[in-house]
């Protein structure tokens, strides 16, 4: 693992440093290994790592080139991770999840659109007051998703897309269904989107965290 981790971090100088830039094509691998003085097992074994972390694509028969590096595409692996969480560590990460999102609700108000403001109550109306569980996981992933979106931080979208994804979702929703909570949170999404109507950050900020809490107190009483 020493001889990998040295590989890995050499192909990360290179990149850090510029000298591989996103999209370039890495050198041939006896190239590469010479030049960076690896053995061109540990090389492979490199580039499969950095592969599994979006930061190098092997295209087979064509080569293997730096990624975008765009930030949903690198926490893509962060999401991968989340699921595996055990139900006891689900309130650290909607404590997480309670620090960023009402901050991103603020940022949205002040740039979210009329038409999307418009298609997140059509999307609530259409869930109907008694939705199934499944019905809840989706329409809230899409809800928060395209709320952050319109925050308009790339970065801040794909950790909050990677903290809670459908996975995580569906653990925390399944909980709460069995306590009548749906009606409660239903009314909490349409107070954040009256808030976002009316630009008020602050309100908006507020209903977020009060949402989120929510969520996780009434979690907190299933485990």
């Amino acid at each position: 693992m020493a001889v990998t981790d040295e590989a890995i971090e050499k192909i990360k100088s290179m990149i850090v440093s510029g000298a591989l830039r996103p999209g370039d094509r890495l050198p041939k691998e006896s190239e590469l290994a010479a030049d960076l003085g690896l053995s061109r097992n540990s090389l492979r074994e490199a580039v499969r790592a950095l592969s599994l972390i979006r930061i190098l694509d092997v295209r087979q028969g064509d080569g293997t080139y730096v990624t975008s590096l765009d930030p949903q595409l690198l926490l893509e692996a962060l999401g991968f991770v989340v699921d595996f969480h055990r139900d006891d560590t689900v309130l650290e990460f909607l404590a997480v999840r309670r620090i960023l999102e009402p901050a991103a609700t603020a940022m949205a108000a002040g740039r979210i659109r009329a038409g999307e403001l418009d298609g997140l109550e059509r999307r609530l109306d259409a869930l109907g007051p008694y939705p199934a569980v499944e019905e809840l996981v989706a329409c809230d992933l899409e809800f928060h998703r395209e709320i952050v979106a319109a925050a308009g931080n790339s970065v801040l979208c794909s950790l909050l897309d990677g903290l809670s994804g459908p996975t995580t979702r569906a653990r925390v929703w399944r909980g709460l269904a069995q306590q009548d909570a749906v009606s409660r949170t239903l009314a909490e999404h349409r107070a954040i989107v009256a808030a976002l109507r009316d630009r008020d950050a602050e309100a908006a900020r507020a209903w977020a965290t009060v949402h989120v809490a929510s969520v996780e107190n009434g979690l907190r009483s299933t485990l």
